[in-house]
């Protein structure tokens, strides 16, 4: 294999999600002041940030494994903690709550076997990765394992279902005619989230499921594994939750801060528990699961990269029929105590008004991209912020900085913040913006509402060769805007980060912004190492962002955010661009439902209320625009009034009752699709109830909820339409 002669990484964009196409204001749709100090504040704010104090706290960070709920992670939470305070934010806290997390079993390793007819096993998976070079005399590093996995050891024939998505599900038994009950399945890693492929293999009736990383998955082209590359090696193995939470939080404590007084229910009520073994392989161990496997041969499209047949089982070929695949599965879930760091810079005039820059510290084992590489950058940030407020700068609003634990074991110590604060976070919180993994590769590219634009363009290209270049610039000039386009593509948010809580279940604005892969081009699933040991400093030094110029923008991005949330008098947020993106995502969704003309007109089911709605609301929206026009910047009670509408529209599209089975997802216009919690979807109930419409057991039944679900869409859009009209 030809080694890649660009060692600065993979191809990717630079990609900044907003709740909702250019819900961010363009400066050219609002008098925000541009007044000398507010500029100089906010230059003098992103220069402060370096990349040498990047490059150190990435270091001194991902030196030890620090997962969730261990000795060594409440060390780095009382490190950030004095930093901050050294800072000079105005307070810092650890805030703990106990929460259910789960852990492999020391004396009990989990593993998978192949065993004959006599019970012996013939193969074993492996019990740990090879460690990297450099890490050799490091201790507690945890062994690839399923977090939350039921215990069991189940034996029996092995089927393979490609990603093991619904659909792979559906062709297998019904197009292949192959019932997996009773069986273990093996589904490679990629395309949705890992829980989704569990609770899929729990409907389809399999008793334990397998999840290997393959190559056509986690390998880029002409690239090498690590230490030589930045690819995935065969030992590596992709660790992980897979709870189906739907954004519940602490399994045992749902809906409530998981405190030392709160109700607990029993391990065998726990939201989202899997109730069959999960376990996690690298490729060279899926190899020997895969190579003797009899059956029919797969559709092309279910083969990955090893060299084997791919076919589908049930069970071994003739000379192997005997053999049983079992798991040996000793994971233990327990309540652990884990800490969230919270730094707070009080606001001068608007103190009850908050901006929220918060992303998570636990990883696990170091944590080079996800999270260490945004906690670096949340932490220069926090610094860049501590040394502008000792040259007498204080933001009009609140800044609060959260250092978040738990998040790879279900988004829990925000969750649990969260819920702590959910009536004061209703009533104060402006925006979160989300410090997750700052780097996935290296191609900056589009995403963007405009007014970051102003952010953008004070920014260097960070890009060799692009020397007098801005970011917007290089970015314009990579993500290839059309003429009918001069606009940067938005992505929906969908879960997988600590802003699920904030956006999807209290209605928060949120974003979050950060180097990716370029999905035109770059076919593997996330970037190759990712949840492996070989997630380290040393990588991202040596392939993701050598001059460290990259997570500086990142840097300069987030921070910018979060400056001009805080200290712009009028809240930077453009209501004609929700209208324009909620007339886009009708139009999307009823194109969905289009696609079954005889069934609509059969049980008359109609978008038209609907995009009234959004008529309204659009109709609402320029007059709010017009009143801006003449609004008194210098009358504080003006003001307040109409940042007031701004702070509270993600509000109005929060419906109490929640989605469908899914009560703590909240938000009618944007949630995470039931099928892939990674996906967004714009009007996710109507989304839910077309998903496999075709194959309903009852269509009156299933076209009653679409026709159900568009009465509550164009009802909470009619409502937040009002929440933009002028006082009485």
């Amino acid at each position: 294999m030809q080694k890649r002669a660009d060692n600065n990484g993979n191809k990717v964009y630079f990609l900044f999600y907003v709740c909702v196409v250019g819900w961010f204001a363009k400066p050219s749709h609002t008098k925000t002041e541009t007044h000398e100090d507010f500029s100089k504040n906010l230059k003098e704010f992103l220069d402060e940030m370096q990349t040498n104090q990047i490059r150190e706290h990435l270091r001194k960070f991902t030196r030890l494994p620090h997962l969730a709920g261990t000795e060594q992670n409440l060390k780095y939470a009382e490190q950030i903690k004095k930093e901050w305070l050294e800072f000079g934010l105005d307070s810092v806290s650890l805030v703990p709550y106990d929460v259910l997390l789960s852990y492999p079993n020391k004396s009990q390793p989990n593993y998978i076997s192949i065993c004959d007819d006599l019970g012996n096993e013939v193969f074993n998976t492996s019990l740990a990765e090879p460690i990297p070079q450099g890490y050799e005399d490091v201790s507690n590093i945890v062994p690839p394992y399923s977090a939350f996995s039921a215990k069991g050891q189940p034996q029996g024939d092995l089927v393979y279902v490609n990603y093991g998505r619904t659909e792979d599900f559906f062709q297998l038994e019904r197009e292949m005619g192959i019932n997996v009950t009773g069986k273990i399945v093996i589904v490679r890693y990629g395309k949705i989230f890992r829980g989704n492929k569990v609770k899929n293999a729990m409907l389809a009736g399999a008793k334990g499921i397998i999840m290997f990383s393959d190559p056509a998955d986690y390998w880029a082209a002409d690239v090498e594994p690590y230490p030589d590359g930045w690819n995935l090696p065969g030992g590596g193995a992709q660790r992980g939750n897979v709870l189906n939470l739907n954004g519940a939080g602490d399994p045992l404590t749902p809906g409530y801060p998981a405190k030392e007084y709160t109700y607990r229910f029993s391990l065998d009520e726990g939201v989202g528990l899997p109730k069959i073994p999960v376990h996690p392989i690298g490729f060279h161990d899926a190899i020997h699961l895969l190579k003797n496997m009899g059956g029919r041969i797969p559709p092309n499209n279910w083969k990955g990269a090893l060299n084997v047949s791919y076919r589908i089982g049930p069970g071994f070929t003739d000379d192997f029929k005997s053999q049983k695949v079992r798991m040996n599965i000793h994971t233990n879930n327990q309540v652990t105590r884990i800490y969230n760091v919270i730094g707070k810079i009080r606001g001068a005039l608007e103190p009850d008004r908050y901006v929220i820059l918060g992303g998570h510290r636990d990883a696990w084992v170091f944590g080079g991209i996800d999270p260490m590489s945004g906690a670096a950058v949340l932490h220069e940030t926090a610094r860049s912020a501590g040394s502008l407020l000792k040259k007498g700068w204080r933001p009009r609003r609140t800044i609060i900085f959260a250092s978040w634990d738990a998040e790879e074991f279900g988004l829990l110590g925000s969750t649990e913040w969260a819920e702590d604060n959910a009536r004061l976070l209703q009533e104060r919180a402006v925006a979160y913006i989300n410090a997750d993994s700052a780097i996935e590769g290296g191609f900056v590219s589009s995403l963007s509402p405009f007014f970051l634009f102003r952010v953008f363009v004070q920014i260097a290209s960070p890009e060799e060769g692009e020397e007098g270049l801005s970011l917007y610039e290089s970015w314009h000039k990579r993500d290839n805007w059309t003429e009918d386009r001069d606009a940067p593509r938005i992505s929906k948010l969908g879960s997988g980060s600590d802003f699920e809580a904030y956006f999807i279940r209290l209605g928060i604005a949120a974003g979050r912004a950060r180097y990716t892969k370029n999905r035109k081009t770059e076919r593997y699933s996330s970037y190759p190492v990712y949840h492996s040991v070989y997630e380290t400093f040393e990588i991202v030094e040596r392939f993701y962002d050598p001059s460290f110029r990259r997570l500086r923008a990142v840097a300069q991005v987030r921070g910018g955010l979060i400056f001009m949330l805080a200290d712009s008098k009028l809240l930077p947020l453009d209501v004609n661009e929700y209208a324009d993106s909620l007339g886009k995502y009708a139009q999307s969704i009823a194109e969905v439902a289009q696609k079954h003309p005889e069934q609509m007109e059969l049980y008359k089911v109609s978008f038209d209320s609907l995009f009234s709605a959004v008529q309204n609301f659009s109709a609402a929206a320029r007059d709010f625009y017009a009143r801006l026009q003449t609004l008194h910047t210098e009358d504080p009670l003006q003001l307040r009034v109409v940042n007031d509408q701004l702070m509270y529209l993600e509000r109005a599209f929060i419906d109490p009752l929640g989605l469908p089975g899914r009560p703590f997802y909240r938000h009618v216009i944007f949630a995470p699709s039931s099928h892939n919690k990674y996906a967004g979807e714009s009007f996710p109930g109507i989304y839910d109830a077309l998903f496999d419409i075709e194959n309903s057991a009852d269509p009156e039944k299933a076209w009653q909820e679409v026709k159900r679900q568009i009465s509550i869409a164009a009802f909470m859009v009619h409502a937040a339409a009002m929440t933009l009209t002028p006082p009485a």
